[in-house]
């Protein structure tokens, strides 16, 4: 089943590259490989420093598929938050402003601390969102196969986010821009995502080229020392070894960046 582009400037969608849905079947072996991993507990990792991270689910994710990597956050010494959006299928600023901003507020207070972001697939395009807004507040972000480089998905994916847009529409009226849900969106959330994420903040992009949802060139910033590769699914992203172990060592080296002292937050 071909992919399909949508330019960030304009309106047109046109055939991009080939993904394989069936490859996400393979998820099964993935979460089968986690729970072998020694890195599943904790060994082998460097451990946390109790800051914040925050988990971002994907387009029609919720928190719910995010408690492994949740509980295995906890265990190695951070303090993951779920986002509290519910389900990602809403105008993302609004998600941004309603929900996430809360939780990353709580987070602030409760650790003293910078937080760490990480999003799944559209969960990571939100992050780097969020990253550009509030870059005093973030101390890393971490994306998880998010097509962070234009949004070039499965048809599959196309249709479900159309299907999502017209509700917005319907729901939101004059709430939200007509362009909402679309590369043509002039709202926070697009502006924000057009901009560097800040040179103190730890960047990461993981990516798998066997990735079943959307185009794995997309998921990449071209910066060596940001991106990593992994073999794996686009769904197993949240339950794959490999991502772990890499999570874990950017989560102790943003750490390692910040001032030892901790940051002061009025609720």
């Amino acid at each position: 089943m071909p992919s399909a582009k949508v330019s960030v400037r304009g309106s047109r969608v046109r055939p991009e590259a080939d993904t394989s849905l069936w490859t996400e079947a393979l998820i099964g072996a993935e979460i089968l490989m986690l729970h072998a991993s020694p890195v599943y507990y904790g060994m082998g990792v460097a451990r946390g420093d109790e800051s914040g991270v925050i988990l971002i689910p994907g387009f029609l994710g919720s928190d719910l598929y995010l408690m492994e990597l949740n509980a295995w956050l906890r265990r190695i010494g951070y303090r993951p938050y779920f986002s509290g959006m519910g389900v990602n299928a809403e105008c993302p600023n609004l998600l941004i402003q309603r929900r996430l901003n809360q939780t990353i507020d709580t987070a602030l207070r409760e650790t003293r601390r910078k937080v760490h972001l990480i999003g799944h697939s559209l969960g990571g395009v939100i992050a780097r969102s969020i990253a550009g807004q509030r870059p005093n507040d973030v101390a890393s972000v971490i994306t998880l196969a998010s097509p962070i480089r234009g949004t070039v998905v499965n048809r599959a994916v196309l249709r479900a986010a159309e299907a999502v847009r017209l509700r917005i529409l319907r729901e939101h009226g004059d709430g939200v821009l007509p362009s909402c849900y679309t590369g043509r969106c002039t709202c926070d959330f697009l502006n924000s995502l057009r901009r560097r994420v800040p040179d103190a903040m730890e960047e990461t992009a993981i990516y798998t080229r066997h990735d079943g949802i959307v185009d794995w060139r997309y998921c990449m910033t071209m910066d060596p020392e940001v991106d990593v590769e992994v073999c794996g699914t686009h769904i197993g992203m949240a339950f794959n070894p490999s991502v772990y172990a890499v999570v874990a060592e950017r989560l102790a080296r943003a750490g390692s960046r910040l001032p030892s002292q901790k940051i002061d937050h009025q609720s």
